[in-house]
């Protein structure tokens, strides 16, 4: 129970320190590090991840969601293309969706044109796509549950009495 608080709060904020942690659940800091250490060992928490807002920095990325419909490859069904479609630096998520395709995937790029070189030399020609259908992304409002642009909301409900 205590590991899975641990979890929500460096899940929102992976910079509070086990000392403020501890505190927060009622727990010892010595205890915190050690569910940290196990909780990393077993791959549970993954990395520590930063979410920049590259518009403010002035460097431009371009970032497309593609869907794919794709054929499963028997005995493996959408595991192996999945993962072969993962191993591409362009790509930074793939999952499995419902709907009229059956794959997801957020793609990074300098430019609208690597997008659609990738899409056109890297994923349309493997042997089990079918098709694909590229969504541009022009702005991203919220990222990681972070608001990127205009006012975020105070955290805090105002008391009246």
């Amino acid at each position: 129970m205590k590991e899975e608080k641990i979890l929500k709060i460096l899940e929102d904020d992976a910079r509070v320190g086990a000392g403020d942690i501890a505190t927060m659940i009622g727990a010892s800091e010595s205890q915190v590090k050690k569910s940290i250490e196990k909780l990393e060992k077993e791959d549970i928490i993954r990395r520590y991840k930063t979410i920049i807002n590259w518009d403010k920095v002035g460097k431009e990325y371009v970032y497309a969601m593609i869907e794919v419909k794709i054929t499963p490859e028997r005995g493996a069904g959408y595991d192996a293309i999945a993962e072969r479609i993962a191993k591409f630096t362009e790509v930074i998520s793939v999952r499995l969706i419902s709907g009229d395709h059956d794959l997801s995937l957020l793609v990074k790029g300098q430019t609208m044109k690597d997008v659609a070189f990738f899409v056109a030399e890297k994923i349309a020609p493997l042997e089990q796509i079918q098709s694909t259908v590229t969504h541009f992304i022009l702005r991203t409002y919220k990222e990681g549950g972070d608001i990127l642009y205009g006012k975020e909301e105070p955290k805090r409900l105002a008391i009246t009495l």
